[in-house]
C-alpha cells in the first residue's frame, strides 16, 4: 500500500507564494517549500519537477488571482471611464498586497505564465478598452492603460516618487485622465 500524500501542490504553490512575498524569489527554494509544507525536499518533486517549475506555478497562481480580482473590480454594465478606474485600482491594490509576485508577472518572460492565462487575465482590461474606443483600437488602449498602471505601481512601491505630494491624488488624476483620453478618442473619430 502507498504511503499517503502528506501535501498537495495547492499547499506547495500556496507556501511558494508566502515564501516570495517573504523572502523574495531568491528565497523561494524546494528546501523552504519542504519545510513550509512540513516534507522532505525529495519529496516535492513527486508534484513539482524543479524549482523553475515552482515558480512558474507560482507565477501561474498569481495570474490566476490577479485574474479573478480584476474580474470582480468592474462591472459589465457601468460606465467604461469608471470601470477602467475600478480596474486600475484593484491592479494596485494587488500590487501592493503581492509585489514580489507583481514584479515577477510584468517582469520580462512573465514568470513562464501561458498565453492563455494572460489572456484570459486580460479580457477585463480588453472589455473596458473596446467600451472605451472601440474593436479596433481596444488592444492598443488596454496596452496603454496597463503600461501606465505598471510604470505607476513599480515606481510607488520601489519609493521613486520623491517629490512629495499626494501619491494617491497623482494615481487617481493619472486614472482619470487616461480614461478621458481614451473616451474622448473614440468620440473624434
Amino acid at each position: 500500500m502507498p504511503a499517503p500524500d502528506r501535501t498537495s501542490l495547492d499547499e506547495i504553490v500556496a507556501a511558494g507564494r508566502s515564501i516570495v512575498e517573504a523572502h523574495g524569489l531568491d528565497g523561494l527554494t524546494m528546501q523552504a517549500v519542504a519545510g513550509r509544507v512540513g516534507v522532505r525536499a525529495p519529496s516535492l518533486y513527486k508534484r513539482v519537477r524543479n524549482r523553475g517549475a515552482l515558480v512558474e506555478l507560482v507565477a501561474e497562481a498569481t495570474v490566476r488571482d490577479l485574474a479573478r480580482r480584476l474580474g470582480e473590480a468592474a462591472p459589465v454594465d457601468g460606465d467604461p471611464r469608471a470601470e477602467l478606474a475600478a480596474l486600475a485600482r484593484a491592479l494596485r491594490a494587488f500590487a501592493h498586497e503581492r509585489p514580489v509576485a507583481f514584479g515577477l508577472v510584468f517582469a520580462p518572460g512573465g514568470g513562464g505564465v501561458s498565453q492563455a492565462l494572460l489572456a484570459e487575465a486580460s479580457a477585463p482590461v480588453l472589455r473596458v478598452a473596446t467600451s472605451l474606443v472601440g474593436e479596433a483600437d481596444a488592444l492598443s488602449a488596454a496596452r496603454t492603460v496597463t503600461a501606465w498602471a505598471n510604470g505607476f505601481v513599480t515606481m510607488e512601491l520601489s519609493g521613486a516618487f520623491r517629490l512629495g505630494g499626494d501619491v494617491e491624488a497623482a494615481f487617481e488624476y493619472g486614472v482619470e485622465r487616461i480614461a478621458e483620453s481614451l473616451a474622448i478618442s473614440v468620440s473624434e473619430h
